[in-house]
């Protein structure tokens, strides 16, 4: 081949590129959907047309393409071979132009982003870092609920569902993002100086319930050899938020996740007399739909909560490093 003179092949390729020789696209919508269902009746209910007009396109196609897609009989409607072959092109291509039409959506403006998480996690994990989330992502728009209902994309229309858990849940995208360590707490005034106390002297101080609790008093005292022990009261709330600001306010002790109490626990508003002891832990899930997992602004919330979960953590391990406690 003389120097300067470009590949024919390659040439032809370049020609292609410039002058595109595409089918009519209304006809392979009609096409992919006819074929997807095996039956005209049937994509004419999807795409809200007539199937007169589902089968005029299919003809189009066919006329273009020079083949015929489907045997047609009186009783029954079947794909060709070159049906099949075209069917897995043409609904490849389909989707990837709708990830690239979404992509392109999303950036074209203000992106609202639905978060749903159970109430005591947002209002005293989530929200005091919403701040960092939103100077990476200003484009956002935020919108967050609280619930501790089971996940339902379709029903609930939220993006992001956060959920503690001991295993993934199943039908969505389910990513850890945080360890749950739940431990005792309480207000330092309670332990009458003593650093450590034995499980046995809660016998004579009030355990703080509440009805959302993954943990409950009775396994701890189990945990830790006290199946039997009996509080010289209780006091039971509704929420985790409740039972916690009790606990704050010297009303007794509480099972609650660190990560929730670390600030108040560095600040000397709350103190864990028993370390580690008959503590529990599970994790800490961002479930996503399936379908939206890969969207720039859902990848970008997982990766920010990693690092902030990340950060917590090494507060709490430092934390109970000086304690002389392992995690």
């Amino acid at each position: 081949m003389k120097a300067g003179r470009p590949d024919r092949a390659a040439r032809r390729h370049s020609e292609a590129k410039m002058i595109r020789k595409l089918p009519p696209l209304n006809a392979v919508r009609a096409f992919e959907v006819a074929a997807r269902h095996v039956s005209f009746t049937r994509a004419a209910e999807e795409l809200s047309v007539t199937h007169g007009a589902v089968s005029r396109q299919v003809a189009l196609l066919e006329e273009w393409l020079g083949k015929e897609l489907f045997r047609r009989s009186a009783s029954q409607l079947s794909l060709t071979e070159a049906g099949r072959t075209y069917l897995a092109e043409v609904s490849a291509v389909l989707d990837r132009l709708a990830v690239a039409s979404m992509y392109v959506k999303e950036q074209a403006g203000p992106t609202a982003f639905h978060i749903n998480a159970p109430p005591t996690f947002t209002m005293r994990w989530l929200i005091a870092r919403m701040a960092s989330f939103q100077r990476r992502h200003p484009e956002v728009e935020i919108r967050l609920t609280t619930s501790l209902a089971p996940v339902n994309f379709q029903e609930h229309g939220y993006d992001v569902a956060i959920r503690g858990a001991h295993a993934p849940l199943e039908g969505c995208s389910s990513l850890p993002f945080m360890t749950e360590i739940t431990a005792a707490v309480c207000h330092p005034d309670l332990l009458g100086g003593v650093k450590l106390m034995r499980p046995a002297d809660l016998e004579r101080q009030a355990l703080i319930s509440y009805a959302t609790e993954p943990f409950s008093w009775r396994d701890w005292l189990t945990e830790v050899g006290q199946p039997d022990l009996r509080p010289a009261s209780t006091l039971k709330f509704e929420q985790m938020y409740f039972a916690l600001q009790a606990a704050q306010e010297g009303l007794g002790f509480v099972l609650v996740p660190l990560f929730l109490a670390i600030d108040d626990i560095l600040a000397g508003r709350l103190c864990a007399p028993f370390g580690m002891l008959g503590a529990s832990r599970r994790n800490y899930y961002a479930n996503f739909s399936t379908s939206s997992a890969n969207y720039p602004v859902v990848r970008g919330f997982y990766e920010w909560l990693v690092r902030e979960g990340h950060d917590t953590e090494e507060s709490i391990l430092a934390w109970a490093q000086s304690m002389g406690w392992r995690v």
